[in-house]
């Protein structure tokens, strides 16, 4: 979305303005040549900073001050904000526990990095008929994984995959006081 920018000085095109100076104090609603005066007076840009309003209001202002601000009020929010990313971390059935282990130290980095990650467990042929061993592994996976994840969904079966999503968050493990 990139917003065009405001109309300044002559590109101005109402007969009449509603004029705010530099301090921020109302100099009334004049005639758009003495508002180009006062802001040349003032040695400063006449910008339009409300064009719908009835005249449009318009402040004596440095523009190219004004578009700095602005850029760095974007760059600000903009790295405030965060993206979430989905990554998959794909098993068998018949994956080896030590190949599971280096794909759950990929899924605690995702997950560390503040993204999702959705386990996916793909069956081939007769491997379909016990879905509860890989339904397990996926819950050890989830355990494995508790001090940094949340389960978002639990193992489910879609079609010839089961699939788990884990979300960032978790809970540090708590110790039992005997």
């Amino acid at each position: 979305m990139a917003e065009k920018d405001p109309r300044i000085n002559h590109r101005i095109r109402a007969p009449e303005v509603r004029v705010i100076d530099p301090e921020g104090n109302q100099l009334g609603v004049v005639t758009l040549d003495d508002a180009l005066e006062k802001a040349e007076d003032f040695g400063l840009d006449l910008v339009e900073v409300a064009p719908n309003a009835r005249p449009p209001v318009c402040r004596i202002m440095d523009f190219g001050k004004y578009k700095y601000q602005q850029k760095k009020r974007s760059a600000e929010a903009k790295k405030k904000s965060s993206r979430v990313e989905l990554k998959e971390v794909k098993f068998r059935p018949k994956t080896d526990s030590h190949d599971i282990e280096t794909k759950l130290r990929h899924a605690r980095k995702f997950l560390e990095a503040r993204n999702r990650v959705k386990f996916t467990v793909m069956f081939r042929g007769r491997e379909m008929a016990h879905p509860e061993l890989p339904e397990q592994m996926l819950v050890e996976c989830a355990q494995a994984l508790s001090d940094v994840a949340d389960v978002e969904q639990r193992p489910k079966m879609e079609g010839r995959n089961m699939t788990m999503l884990l979300t960032p968050g978790g809970k540090a493990p708590v110790e039992d006081e005997d």
